[in-house]
């Protein structure tokens, strides 16, 4: 294996590219061989998609790589809950079993129009209802440093496929956290954009109104790159905002001298490993030391965010898995009696755990005299929620504090205990119901486990995220660790 994902970033891998020392086709055969090799620890794959990436390499060298197309060529890996023309789509979900989609997602089809090439599909939680890959249809995912520990969730096939090196970069999908915490869990980096600033089209839903594509990476400035290919309005999804999409790389100019950062304090209290914190208040010390000023500030409504955000997702995700019912495609229950019998066998034998715990939740908030009671106060909280960050980022550029409470935990250990893994995604949570921009950075180890630094910022306001990370990213050099669990396997 002649390509070291521990050693390369895409623009390194570009001007090979660009210099012929390396060709698509042999870039992409030396990834492949990175995941045959490390993913029989990681499991970070569902579907390997590899004469479909191959036959894209060879038009990415026929077509000739130019210094403009700067994903041209590189090996990319896609969430399973993302649309893909050909290759299996499964949403980690026995019930999508051999479904085989006949379009693209809007982000997959600017992937491909860049010249980037789709190595395959990652693992999952189930309909990306999860926090630590366990509730995949397929079986966990193991976390990069500790093959012991679970990488996070829902896109923790993504973070562990990045961070083993498999790839240089990967897509996600971030309802609650879901792309930020196995970022922190593993090392990277990784961000979920604004609402609407990336389609949607194509995106299987669990929760409509929270959902949002974004990249994970090693490094930060991959994860820009990416993003800039796959912003921007969508005349197929009408909540994709119309705003230009501005140049990330060229917003990474090394100064935050004089940038205005908030902790809120909330996230630094009860529940948060003491380690996470230290670790935390290291990376501030870092960041003013870089010339930003610091403050601590309140958002006071964070403690309602956990059950205001399991009441809107769950009720939106009760409604968006009613297309599944084993008619048209997926999985269908054998030796049924009626139409009744399909509907509710299919869904009971295709559905796991979580899934159906969420649909009954949802059901049931929705449901004729719980409705004002439940869903429609959660929505209300949901305002006051946003509020908070309005308030605070009237005065501020930047809000930080840990992405998780704690480094990531054992497989098995929270499994039976799901309220308990419902609290893991305290910090994240509450960006989603704000609709703002966030994202994770390596902030350091804490018992050998890395832990992330959450950036949060205005709408529509990536590039001071991309700003403060690469800066510092550049001051740590986290990057140039090699998970544990992967050192002899370079």
């Amino acid at each position: 294996m002649s390509t070291n994902y521990f050693e390369e970033d895409i623009t390194s891998l570009h001007d090979a590219l660009v210099n012929q020392k390396t060709t698509a086709a042999q870039l992409t055969a030396d990834t492949l061989d990175q995941i045959q090799t490390k993913d029989k620890q990681t499991k970070a794959f569902i579907t390997v998609a590899a004469d479909e990436a191959k036959k894209q390499a060879a038009a990415a060298d026929t077509q000739g790589i130019t210094t403009d197309r700067q994903l041209a060529g590189i090996p990319i890996a896609i969430k399973d809950n993302i649309i893909t023309d050909g290759i299996l789509t499964t949403a980690a979900s026995k019930i999508l079993t051999g479904f085989i989609p006949v379009y693209d997602a809007t982000v997959t089809s600017r992937l491909k129009e860049a010249g980037a090439v789709l190595v395959g599909k990652t693992n999952m939680d189930e309909f990306a209802m999860g926090s630590s890959t366990e509730n995949s249809y397929y079986g966990p995912t193991h976390n990069a440093w500790d093959l012991d520990r679970v990488p996070g969730g829902s896109s923790g096939g993504s973070a562990a496929a990045v961070a083993a090196g498999e790839v240089v970069a990967a897509l996600g999908s971030d309802t609650g956290g879901s792309i930020r915490q196995p970022a922190a869990f593993n090392g990277i980096f990784g961000i979920k954009p604004t609402y609407g600033r990336v389609s949607r089209w194509g995106l299987i839903a669990f929760g409509s109104s929270l959902d949002q594509i974004g990249v994970l990476s090693r490094r930060v400035k991959d994860s820009a790159i990416v993003l800039q290919q796959i912003a921007g309005q969508d005349e197929n999804d009408d909540t994709s905002l119309p705003a230009p999409v501005p140049d990330y790389l060229a917003a990474m100019d090394g100064n935050i001298k004089g940038l205005r950062i908030a902790i809120p304090e909330e996230y630094l209290g009860e529940g948060v490993a003491q380690g996470v914190r230290d670790a935390i208040e290291k990376a501030v010390d870092t960041l003013k030391k870089l010339g930003a000023t610091v403050d601590t500030v309140s958002l006071s409504h964070t403690k309602y965010a956990v059950p205001t955000y399991y009441l809107i997702a769950s009720s939106e995700a009760s409604s968006n898995l009613q297309r599944f019912d084993g008619i048209r495609y997926g999985f269908r229950a054998k030796d049924v009696k009626n139409l009744e019998d399909v509907y509710v066998r299919t869904r009971s034998e295709g559905f796991g755990d979580e899934v159906k715990r969420r649909i009954m939740l949802g059901t049931f908030s929705l449901s004729a005299g719980f409705y004002d009671a439940y869903f429609n106060k959660a929505a209300k909280v949901r305002h006051l929620i946003q509020d908070d960050f309005t308030k605070v980022f009237a005065d501020y550029d930047l809000i930080v504090g840990p992405t998780t409470p704690t480094p990531a935990f054992k497989i098995g250990e929270k499994v039976n205990d799901p309220v308990t893994m419902y609290m893991n995604d305290i910090l994240t949570i509450p960006a989603n119901l704000a609709g703002i921009p966030a994202a994770s950075v390596p902030a350091g180890l804490v018992d050998g486990m890395p832990v992330g630094l959450q950036l949060m910022a205005k709408p529509m306001a990536e590039a001071t995220i991309f700003k403060v990370a690469d800066v510092f990213e550049a001051a740590t050099q986290f990057y140039t660790q090699v998970p544990t669990a992967m050192k002899g396997e370079k």
